[in-house]
């Protein structure tokens, strides 16, 4: 194998390796990850582990510091905010569009929200939110519409990061994220456009009350 082609491999080992333990709160914001430590972690050289978290960086996970390292960055008030407001906006359009909702559609939605249910049973939160993802993506994607497609897709590492936190610090939200999807699809179900796109307001609504420290809704 060429050199250039061993080093990129690595460099993705390197960056899926830091990626999944970010999302998955393994490293939390504020820790401070070295070249050597994560070179040893993953078994590469330091080459690769600085090309990783270079391309991290772009995404907005970290902060690189000359000659020290790589800051998690921790998620910003202002993130949460703008995440939540561009889900509520794409989520209840793209739920409307989905009324009537094809078959194919309701046992995706279905087969997601068991996923969900046995990944909450087992306590794996990161794969439940994985499925929590997946299952608002298909709504979204059902509309049709290839660049709100794009940009939902954009939130997708946002969050996961966001959402495992979450029902790390609220756990009673796990069984009340199951009813809520659960409401969602069965106005689906109905047919009922309204319905589902109440459904959803109140679920990121709550979402929202929870993250901003507001526990009345």
């Amino acid at each position: 194998m060429p050199a250039a082609t061993m080093t990129a491999s690595a460099a993705d080992r390197v960056y899926q390796h830091v990626k999944q333990g970010v999302l998955e709160r393994r490293y939390e914001g504020g820790t401070l990850l070295t070249e050597g430590g994560l070179g040893d972690a993953v078994g590469v050289s330091r080459t690769p582990v600085r090309e990783a978290l270079l391309r991290l960086e772009t995404e907005g996970l970290l902060k690189l510091y000359p000659k020290k390292g790589a800051l998690v960055l921790p998620v910003s008030a202002q993130e949460i905010s703008d995440v939540l407001e561009t889900r509520l906006l794409v989520e209840e359009f793209t739920v409307r569009r989905a009324v009537p909702a094809p078959p194919g559609l309701l046992e995706r939605l279905a087969a997601l929200l068991e996923e969900q249910r046995r990944h909450a049973a087992d306590g794996d939160l990161a794969a439940m939110t994985a499925a929590d993802r997946g299952f608002h993506a298909e709504i979204v994607r059902s509309a049709g519409n290839q660049i709100l497609c794009r940009l939902y897709d954009q939130l997708r590492d946002r969050q996961l990061r966001m959402g495992v936190a979450l029902l790390h610090s609220h756990p009673e939200r796990v069984q009340r994220t199951l009813d809520e999807h659960a409401e969602i699809l069965d106005a689906l179900r109905a047919g009922d456009a309204e319905a589902a796109a109440a459904a959803v307001r109140g679920h990121v609504g709550r979402v929202e009350a929870l993250v901003r420290g507001r526990h009345d809704r």
